[in-house]
């Protein structure tokens, strides 16, 4: 069996978000639509392993071994929700990690599961660009390791119209690329915000000059620097999605009780239908809102 060790509470807390809303929908829309399919863009194993340290003996207590858990990933949540998704597609670009869902898969023969190789970025456009979705709604979980989506693979989610989307944005990889001082931005820098944000007006409208002076009062220079902190980095995140997007919820920051935040959870609802995106968001919030007093 393929260990993948990653997460806290805030993965518990994630996953128990996204599966809130995954029983919702398949509820809510079994007798409306002839389809409904459940998308994992960065699958993983279909399971996670966490690791509890070892407890040292004491005079009143024996200890405990380290002992390894397994616990279920967004994959295996998916499969075992009621009522069922009719297709499920997992797509992930790790060799062991496909197998592991291979492995998955074979042991649920019953179920309509296709385990996708590939890049996620060029699986879902691919995916979506073979489908008409008139027929077809689907929940889509983008839960990349970093800065991994391009913008331009939410737009083509965006464009169908037809899939709600969990999107764990990287807050904190936005603002280590996004440098205080624009001095500091290089090339590189430049390409992931453009790739991930679907513009390159960020720079022109997060950064602003800055007179700096010297002892004396004089006027040393004009430099650039980006003043937007967490809070407001996010808020132009959510601008931006809401470009493409029917509706976007404020996000779930995570983790929920520490600082510095690291990720921001977005719901992102692609419907452009006034009653579907009441609905959509109306639930949304209500297990958002759950999550944050949990």
């Amino acid at each position: 069996m393929t260990d993948h060790e990653f997460g806290d509470q805030h993965t518990e807390l994630k996953l128990s978000i996204v599966e809130k809303y995954l029983h919702f929908f398949t509820t809510a829309l079994r007798n409306k639509f002839p389809q409904l399919w459940y998308i994992d863009a960065f699958a993983g194993t279909g399971y996670r392993t966490v690791r509890h340290e070892a407890i040292p003996a004491s005079l009143i207590d024996a200890g405990e071994p380290e002992r390894i858990e397994r616990r279920r990933g967004s994959a295996k949540i998916a499969i075992d929700v009621t009522p069922r998704f009719d297709f499920l597609v997992f797509i992930e670009n790790k060799p062991s990690y496909v197998r592991a869902l291979e492995d998955l898969r074979a042991r649920h023969p019953d179920r309509r599961i296709t385990v996708v190789k590939n890049d996620a970025n060029e699986g879902l456009k691919s995916l979506l660009a073979s489908n008409s979705w008139r027929s077809t709604r689907a929940v889509l979980f983008l839960d990349p390791y970093g800065m991994e989506v391009d913008w331009s693979t939410l737009a083509a989610i965006a464009k169908t119209q037809a899939i709600d989307v969990w999107y764990l944005f990287s807050l904190a990889g936005f603002y280590r690329q996004a440098t205080r001082d624009h001095a500091d931005l290089d090339e590189d820098k430049r390409a992931a915000l453009t790739r991930m944000l679907g513009t390159d007006e960020w720079e022109r409208e997060l950064y602003s000059a800055n007179t700096t002076y010297d002892l004396f009062g004089g006027d040393e220079g004009v430099s650039l620097r980006r003043e937007a902190d967490m809070v407001a980095l996010e808020a132009y995140a959510k601008r931006r999605l809401e470009t493409i997007f029917g509706a976007v919820l404020d996000p779930l920051p995570l983790p929920l009780h520490e600082r510095p935040q690291r990720f921001s959870l977005f719901f992102c609802i692609s419907s452009q239908n006034p009653a579907a995106i009441k609905l959509a968001r109306t639930v949304g919030n209500h297990i958002l809102k759950a999550g944050i007093s949990s």
